[in-house]
């Protein structure tokens, strides 16, 4: 692991510490390890996840801050933008460069070192917010979110109370 990526994640917790984001809670899954945070994400006011909460874990590669860390829920998702095993897929947590499998997304969406824990936490809350169905992960979330609105939020409530009894 490089001194470089250690140190980085270390300030940006610290960072997180002083100044935290709103509907956002970040710590280590193990004090000894800081490339594995815990993260609990409060369902943002006004959305289909209002009043959820969300627990994930952010794990960033030894090659930080060149490649993006993984984010994936353990709490229970329906989300066009991630995947049934809760694996969050936006265009902040791809790798740099263009991919010619997603003509969607431009090289300048996806991961850049400059990039920090900040934005990807703000990303994935704008996500909940705002679903992109143009490349989902879960397609059959993405389909009902398309078609049959009604039904989609049904999912979503259900997952909301789900996630306030884990709490």
């Amino acid at each position: 692991m490089s001194d470089y990526g250690t140190e980085l994640l270390k300030r940006q917790l610290n960072e997180l510490a002083k100044n935290p984001i709103d509907l956002v809670s970040v710590g280590l899954t193990d004090e000894s390890n800081v490339y594995d945070w815990e993260i609990l994400i409060m369902g943002p006011d006004g959305t289909l996840y209002e009043g959820g909460f969300f627990k994930a874990r952010l794990v960033f590669p030894k090659e930080f801050p060149n490649k993006p860390p993984k984010m994936t829920f353990s709490s229970q998702m329906w989300h066009p933008n991630i995947y049934e095993n809760g694996e969050v897929c936006i265009s902040i947590l791809h790798e740099a460069g263009e991919d010619v499998h997603n003509p969607h997304e431009s090289a300048e969406e996806r991961w850049r070192p400059i990039l920090g824990v900040e934005q990807i936490l703000i990303s994935v809350i704008s996500m909940l917010s705002d679903p992109n169905d143009e490349s989902p992960a879960n397609l059959d979330a993405a389909i009902q979110w398309r078609n049959d609105k009604a039904a989609f939020k049904k999912k979503v409530r259900q997952t909301v109370r789900k996630s306030q009894d884990e709490c």
